[in-house]
């Protein structure tokens, strides 16, 4: 299989933004204004009242509770034109009630929609990174983009125009699901004028079994070699690809640390403005990305800045 990225233009001509009108979905809500407004996309803003909680008190509290979201809804609609956020951006308001997963699914579907913003909690329970259950769903199961805004994320999203553009961050094994994402890594990083950092995370070099005596010389040579080689991987991944900005190769060892620890810890060293990701198509919930599912998860849940995955 060949490393080199095709070339691709991305171009979103819809973008969701999936919300249950709360502090949460500020950040998301604002990300996804500025990236439909970019890319010149149509906006839908839409949210799915769940049956679930209702099924014992009847229909007519369903009903209500639609009737409130709809008022919730058109509030914060009113409130984005006054504000002159939606002014030349076509736009639609969704409400749907049901099971929350598979309406918005038929909606992306019947919508063709390009990208999906969600809000995540990022928050710790039982000794685990929790999403939540709605945002855990899109991120397993959307087909199109998805990109989660956590709570640590910046306000501002870059294609305001407030600041200077950080780098991009694309986080590679060099699978397949990865592979497939990388165009995409690509082509955003050419949108927005950015940096593309390409970083490939190594296991710590064990001990090698056998009767012969390593000495700790010969472990760092070791450690330098795999290093050189996985450099030499990540800058044939850009080799026929035009880059407006020089891209730049990172090679991390997790020592103790896990895989998705030092994602984010570079993320963060870099200060990087979006972390890009391949997910593989799955129908089994537990199944990974292309690094360890839990590696995709706890990216997703911890950073401090949104995190774009890509399905192939």
């Amino acid at each position: 299989m060949s490393l080199c990225a095709p070339a691709i233009d991305v171009g979103l001509k819809s973008v969701l933004l999936a919300t249950d009108f709360s502090e949460a979905s500020d950040k998301p809500l604002r990300h996804a204004l500025a990236i439909a407004r970019h890319y010149g996309s149509k906006f839908y803003l839409a949210h799915v009242v769940s049956s679930l909680g209702f099924t014992l008190v009847g229909p007519e509290a369903v009903t209500a509770a639609t009737e409130a979201v709809w008022r919730d809804a058109r509030q914060l609609e009113d409130n984005l034109v006054q504000r002159g956020a939606l002014a030349g951006l076509r736009h639609e308001v969704i409400v749907r009630q049901g099971d929350v997963w598979e309406e918005l699914d038929q909606v992306v579907r019947q919508e063709q929609v390009d990208l999906v913003v969600i809000g995540t909690h990022g928050r710790r329970g039982w000794g685990k990174l929790l999403l939540g259950s709605v945002a855990e769903q899109i991120f397993r199961h959307a087909d199109c983009l998805v990109l989660t805004v956590g709570p640590g994320s910046f306000q501002e999203n870059p294609v305001e125009n407030t600041r200077a553009i950080r780098p991009f961050l694309f986080a590679t094994d060099f699978g397949e699901a990865s592979l497939h994402a990388l165009p995409y890594a690509i082509s955003s990083a050419n949108h927005f004028g950015a940096r593309l950092v390409l970083l490939h995370v190594l296991p710590a070099v064990p001990m090698p079994e056998g009767t012969r005596w390593y000495t700790a010389g010969d472990l760092m040579q070791m450690r330098e070699n795999a290093r050189m080689a996985s450099l030499r991987r990540l800058e044939e991944l850009t080799q026929n690809a035009t880059l407006e900005v020089r891209p730049e190769f990172v090679v991390e060892f997790c020592s103790a640390n896990s895989v998705s620890e030092k994602i984010l810890q570079t993320a963060e060293e870099l200060r990087v403005d979006v972390i890009i990701m391949g997910l593989h198509r799955s129908g089994h919930i537990g199944t990974a990305s292309h690094m360890p599912w839990a590696t995709a998860y706890e990216v997703v849940c911890g950073a401090g800045c949104p995190v774009l995955t890509v399905r192939n």
